[in-house]
């Protein structure tokens, strides 16, 4: 685990992150890091590696939904009550598709949000990568950290369902999760195109230059499971002297926040904190869990039980620095060893 070094400099942080708890998450860390006293804290510098792999087009624009939701959020113009989407939107364009009869009606498209998506779609078809057109769009928000694309390569996660007569229908998880809300049991889920991927720009140093790398509530087979599935990724995280901290996505055998009970039982895995930490098992240095919950047990996997609901800025930040708290005792740990 690399130790920061004795002269005084920036801490470096990089998050794994996707969807609204990934995002609130990064918000509360963020604010848990302007407080700090320690200036190694203070001044730290924040790197977000985000999931692709919700990416779809639809009405002819590209949409990164997990991009957005962190740019948003920690921008200052998340609808908070959603948790996606711009504040104080409007429909008029959604509203307009719908006389037309124009599909998916099922995916709306608020009219702020559009601008976004208009952008991002010019950019990319004057062939600009997505890190490119991530950087660009975030001149705007000044989210306060560096945000990054998993990969430049499209990616898409696809779900396999059961057709009534017995026959398998693949979706775009998207359809899966707004239309279905995950009610249809998933067979299979797959983030098409991540094996042939390669990491965006930036991605592989900041898992290897990384002081601390930290993986929020965020899901685990749909977001972070799938920055995971772009190679070489995984093998960073399993080679970096960093060490590697997690919080629980789940509560008492439930997810946090969404529907990751679901996609855990699509690919078999129970929807326990355990059971989640065992997916990251060979890069997983410590793990948060719920005081509920039956803690892992594995050797060199360091746990600690604490409150992890992020019912307001303060207990997010709490959890935030938590999290941090654990990393950086491993380094100290590392030190004295």
């Amino acid at each position: 685990m690399a130790p920061v070094s004795d002269a005084i400099r920036p801490l470096r942080i990089t998050a794994l992150a996707g969807g609204v708890g990934g995002a609130r998450f990064l918000r509360g860390l963020l604010n848990h890091l302007a407080a700090a006293q320690d200036p190694v804290r203070r001044d730290a510098r924040v790197t977000v590696i985000s999931n692709t792999a919700d990416d779809i087009t639809l009405h002819g624009l590209r949409i990164s939904p997990d991009l957005d939701s962190v740019m948003y959020t920690l921008g200052g113009g998340i609808d908070e009550v959603r948790g996606w989407g711009r504040a104080e939107e409007s429909s008029g364009v959604a509203a307009e598709l719908a006389v037309y009869g124009a599909e998916p009606s099922w995916f709306t498209l608020g009219d702020k949000d559009i601008a976004t998506h208009l952008v991002r779609t010019r950019m990319l078809a004057e062939g600009a990568t997505l890190s490119q057109v991530t950087a660009r769009l975030c001149e705007r928000w000044q989210p306060g950290v560096r945000l990054l694309p998993m990969t430049d390569d499209v990616v898409e996660t696809h779900v396999d369902l059961a057709g009534p007569d017995g026959s398998t229908r693949r979706v775009h998880f998207q359809e899966w999760w707004v239309r279905l809300h995950a009610a249809v049991p998933a067979l299979a889920i797959e983030p098409v195109g991540a094996a042939a991927a390669t990491p965006a720009p930036g991605v592989l140093e900041a898992v290897r230059d990384a002081d601390v790398v930290v993986l929020p509530p965020s899901n685990p087979v749909v977001s972070i499971g799938t920055i995971l599935q772009v190679p070489g990724i995984r093998d960073a995280l399993a080679a970096t002297a960093a060490p590697v901290v997690g919080v629980s996505p789940v509560i008492g055998g439930a997810p946090v926040r969404g529907m990751a009970d679901a996609c855990l039982a699509a690919i078999g895995v129970p929807t326990t904190a355990a059971a989640v930490a065992g997916l990251y098992a060979d890069f997983l240095d410590g793990w948060l869990v719920a005081e509920e919950d039956e803690p892992p047990v594995r050797a060199g996997l360091h746990v600690r039980r604490r409150p992890l609901l992020m019912s307001d800025p303060r207990a997010t930040a709490d959890l935030a620095g938590a999290a941090l708290d654990l990393a950086l005792e491993l380094v100290d740990a590392e030190r004295a060893a």
